[in-house]
């Protein structure tokens, strides 16, 4: 049985205080209070009204200080001390094996669920699945589908295993090694959507990232070749071959790419080409599609 801490209002509140006195963002402090000690934002909201109120945490606050001051001394991501990550409706377990899902990938799901898709999709593919979020996705917006999850890393496809196991646990997907296309061979052609968020940082921008991106999240998953298109050029070169007629291909890629990858998807023959951008207006994602007819030779 869990422990339950029963901490007084003003007690939490005072030690809040001390901690963003050390260092870091109340946000980041008020995440980790949430996922590690079990106390909502919304519940913080209503004890900074009313302090006399008490409230129960899953561990000590002596705990969370310990967490707490080893994410600035150390720069932990704080999804890694916890070893979880809210993402879209999923709560994902994470590690260094896999890059953090992000926000701005929830949006990539969103774009891919909503495409004029004429026929249902049958199977599905995510291309660098990491921790498996988009792979969970994916595998509960079509459940009847046969679903492909491809990593390089090994360490990575164990945790997406975890997190399809515990949060998907009926799902009709095929977990792969190797690199991108390739484990998907004998499906070439069947491909009714592909999602992928793959490498994309360019090798000489990766030092100058913050130290909790840089240091602890795994270079595999951010370096994208010198111009940061490497993988990406990997992924759209065999599109026309991987993807069904009509199948659709979306990408997220860096902040300046939107152009090159674009042009990169015309040049492999995808139509239907478009630029999306994230909740901060910027050209993040590009969207294309294998013509349902072939062009006459």
């Amino acid at each position: 049985m869990r422990t339950v801490q029963i901490t007084e209002g003003g007690q939490l509140l005072a030690w809040r205080r001390r901690q963003l006195q050390s260092g870091g963002r109340s946000v980041d402090l008020d995440w980790l209070l949430d996922l590690a000690g079990g106390l909502a934002w919304s519940d913080l909201q209503k004890l900074l009204v009313d302090s006399d109120r008490s409230v129960a945490l899953r561990v000590s606050l002596s705990q969370l200080e310990a967490l707490w001051q080893r994410h600035l001394r150390e720069h932990q991501p704080l999804q890694h001390l916890v070893g979880l990550c809210p993402w879209r409706d999923l709560l994902l377990e994470v590690s260094e094996a896999a890059l953090i899902p992000r926000q701005e990938t929830e949006q990539l799901l969103d774009l891919a669920i909503n495409l004029p898709i004429e026929t249902s999709v049958l199977r599905w593919a995510d291309l660098g699945t990491g921790s498996g979020a988009i792979a969970v996705s994916l595998a509960r917006a079509y459940p009847g589908a046969a679903g492909h999850a491809v990593d390089a890393c090994e360490a990575a496809l164990a945790l997406a295993c975890r997190n399809l196991m515990r949060l998907s646990p009926d799902v009709n997907c095929r977990l792969h090694q190797g690199h991108w296309w390739d484990p998907l061979k004998p499906w070439w052609g069947q491909f009714d959507l592909v999602l992928s968020n793959p490498p994309y940082i360019p090798s000489s921008v990766i030092d100058t990232l913050a130290p909790t991106v840089r240091d602890h999240e795994p270079r595999l998953a951010l370096d994208g070749g010198a111009d940061g298109l490497g993988c990406i050029r990997s992924i759209v070169g065999s599109a026309q071959d991987a993807l069904a007629p009509g199948g659709w291909l979306l990408i997220e890629h860096h902040h300046d790419q939107s152009d090159a990858v674009l042009q990169l998807m015309k040049s492999a023959g995808l139509e239907q080409l478009t630029a999306a951008a994230d909740l901060g207006r910027i050209q993040r994602f590009a969207i294309g599609r294998r013509p349902l007819q072939e062009a006459p030779g």
